[in-house]
């Protein structure tokens, strides 16, 4: 919104000229969404806490998740709202990509609310059936596929930047609203997953979303587009902005969410999130790349897809102490906070050589 009021203006008053470069808008965009949180957080556990929105935490999880216990959880609303008001106020609205993303954060959101509310309200652990998610998950994957598919970016629209391979792109054809489906689908539930010990899934989310404004300004730059060999998108630049929120969003969230949490994002946020990265990654063009960007979230996954084929084909045995992952390191004896961190290190190392493969090639 400021874009397009204060941009106009800048013949009368030079430095509003600043709002028409996407790093200052990126940036302040990101200061923008932290300030919401931390000067609405602790109202707004005070408000969960008096309502009763606590967690209810289920009876396989390690004993020592006992004490968590009555947290306010739906923290997602928190983070949604940040990530929206501050994206209102700092990116062009008549851009095509952030209206997908706006779609994207709303859709999934009032999913990831509809579940919490099940969980909490109809003391139901685990929230909506695992069929129902995927349909609705699907559901919007498949519709934005076919948008994509039919008003994409013209001679790019069912395209995607391949990794390792200089000068080469892939197109998936008809088949690219079941790709797009895949991806959202996929990051989605990767992050719902790992979201289940203090400052871990949002941490991650933030790692994310910080390699992602990286590759959506470098998608609408020609100049950089053309450098390390990527779809050049002339509105994918503005995804930067969009990216730059959710990151505040996630660092404002850590406050409150670090060891030990003081609230929990609920699948509001964590359902929501990972669409939301999903949905960047197929807007810039940089699908396949989500697999080392979200490095952790993939190995959660797999944690768990190992043990339940390893369990069923042994007739009941464990392969892991527990999945995903970073419960069966902490049955293994290793204190919360340490996982935590040492999975943010691995995070930070998979976006590392995610980004140095724009020029591995």
């Amino acid at each position: 919104m400021l874009y397009w009021l204060l941009y106009p203006l800048q013949d009368y008053f030079g430095p509003l000229r600043l709002f028409g470069y996407i790093t200052f808008r990126s940036a302040y965009a990101a200061v923008f969404a932290i300030l919401i949180v931390l000067i609405f957080g602790r109202k707004f556990i005070r408000l969960l806490s008096r309502r009763s929105v606590t967690q209810a935490v289920r009876a396989e999880v390690p004993h020592g998740h006992r004490a968590k216990e009555g947290t306010p959880s739906m923290g997602g609303i928190l983070i949604l709202l940040s990530i929206l008001i501050s994206a209102f106020l700092f990116c062009d609205l008549s851009n095509t990509y952030i209206l997908i993303l706006f779609s994207a954060t709303l859709y999934f959101g009032l999913l990831g609310l509809w579940d919490d509310y099940v969980k909490i309200y109809k003391k139901k652990p685990r929230g909506l059936s695992i069929k129902t998610k995927l349909l609705f998950q699907i559901i919007y994957g498949l519709a934005l596929g076919l948008f994509l598919y039919f008003f994409g970016p013209e001679g790019y629209a069912t395209k995607t930047n391949l990794i390792f391979v200089k000068n080469y792109v892939i197109s998936l054809g008809v088949l690219y609203p079941v790709f797009v489906s895949l991806v959202v689908v996929g990051t989605s539930n990767g992050v719902n997953l790992t979201d289940g010990l203090d400052g871990l899934a949002i941490g991650l989310i933030g790692v994310a979303a910080l390699a992602y404004a990286a590759l959506a300004y470098a998608a609408g730059h020609l100049v950089i587009s053309d450098y390390v060999n990527i779809i050049f998108l002339k509105e994918g630049g503005e995804v930067t902005v969009y990216c730059a929120a959710i990151l505040g969003a996630s660092l404002g969230f850590l406050w409150f969410n670090s060891y030990p949490a003081q609230i929990f994002m609920g699948d509001t946020g964590a359902l929501s999130l990972g669409a939301i990265i999903g949905t960047a990654a197929i807007l810039v063009k940089q699908e396949i790349l989500l697999i080392l960007v979200g490095g952790v979230f993939v190995i959660e996954v797999l944690t768990v897809l190992i043990q339940i084929v390893y369990f069923r084909y042994t007739g009941g045995k464990r392969f892991f102490k527990m999945a995903p992952l970073h419960h069966h390191f902490e049955l293994a004896g290793l204190v919360e906070p340490k996982i935590v961190v040492r999975f943010w290190i691995i995070g930070i190392i998979f976006l590392m050589f995610a980004l140095s493969t724009l020029k591995i090639r």
